[in-house]
């Protein structure tokens, strides 16, 4: 993959003639390791950016969109080959990461990189890959977090090095990219670290809290794109986790579908969350009474069955747990704390 960005982002060498600069760098080291299979995995494509201004939010954010990249590749050649060549076989589904843009950015205060970074999973056609948008120093920061909380699960993980110069330079934002990779990659295939809030926090705690704050002001058209990216990210991270996170993307989207009168797909996510819930061993009964009430009246809005929605809301009354003071699914999340 290296190889294939680095002659795609290569300066021409006809563009300046000014004569012999100075001397080049040595080239970094100890961020890449080679590894054949690795390199299978990852041969994505990378789009490179030689400026671009990003303005400052509303909310007071910068450098994140709240659509996907224009430019979105489902997929890579090199994956949809592999798929291709072994059809009828059995192939193991990986959780695989690939940097699709890098962009540098320039505004008042610093200038920077911000990568586009895809999650897929690999062996199967993903029709809805999830994505983050993350600077150099916000996947510092993760792996000092943890390396912090998990020294001896890191003690391996590599990570590119800083440099003085030439940051901007297309060689080392394509080295870099690549870096990025095997580094995610390195980390979600340890249980400990893949399943740790610090690792799964990183892909989607910020856009939880600014899908939030949308919502609770009524800017549901622009909440629903974080809500729905928040939503693919924990599939692919926690697929089967009924945790506090999840359950309240599931109500962010159950409440802006609702406000947006889109009643089908409301009703589906709220379908979702109480098969998420009705699995645990440790029910939140507060959100169980608010997604269940919503999917009956959901359910009836759009002609499907609510009689096991009914049975279930009986047996928490008869049970002793009162319907009338239960907060609604919209009134649980301006509530909730997100951290």
């Amino acid at each position: 993959m290296a190889s294939k960005i680095l002659q795609r982002l290569r300066p021409s060498p006809h563009k300046d003639q000014r004569g012999p600069g100075p001397p080049e760098e040595p080239p970094e080291i100890a961020e890449l390791v080679d590894d054949p299979d690795m390199a299978v995995r990852l041969s994505g494509t990378l789009s490179f950016s030689e400026d671009s201004l990003v303005s400052e939010g509303s909310d007071g954010t910068e450098g994140k969109s709240l659509e996907e990249p224009k430019a979105r590749p489902l997929l890579t050649q090199q994956l949809r080959e592999m798929w291709a060549n072994t059809e009828g076989h059995s192939v193991p589904i990986r959780l695989t990461f690939e940097v699709t843009e890098a962009n540098i950015v320039r505004d008042v205060h610093a200038k920077y990189v911000m990568y586009t970074i895809f999650l897929l999973h690999s062996g199967q056609y993903d029709p809805s890959p999830a994505f983050i948008t993350c600077r150099y120093s916000d996947l510092e920061r993760l792996r000092k977090s943890l390396r912090s909380h998990y020294p001896e699960e890191m003690s391996n993980v590599s990570f590119p090095h800083k440099r003085l110069h030439k940051n901007f330079t297309a060689e080392t934002i394509a080295k870099r990219s690549r870096a990025f990779e095997q580094f995610l990659c390195h980390v979600s295939s340890l249980p400990a670290l893949r399943r740790s809030p610090k690792f799964l926090g990183f892909f989607y705690l910020s856009d939880m809290q600014k899908a939030q704050r949308l919502t609770c002001t009524g800017l549901y058209k622009l909440a629903l794109p974080l809500w729905t990216n928040c939503w693919r990210l924990q599939e692919k991270l926690c697929p089967t986790w009924a945790s506090t996170h999840r359950l309240l993307v599931l109500d962010g989207l159950v409440v802006c579908h609702l406000e947006l009168d889109t009643l089908a797909d409301a009703q589906a996510y709220s379908e979702q969350a109480l098969a998420l819930l009705q699995a645990s061993q440790e029910q939140n009964v507060t959100l169980l009474i608010a997604f269940l009430q919503a999917h009956i009246q959901l359910s009836w809005r759009v002609g499907r069955d609510k009689r096991d929605s009914e049975a279930a809301l009986m047996k928490l009354k008869e049970a002793g747990h009162s319907m009338s003071n239960t907060p609604t699914l919209k009134e649980i999340l301006i509530k909730a704390t997100i951290d």
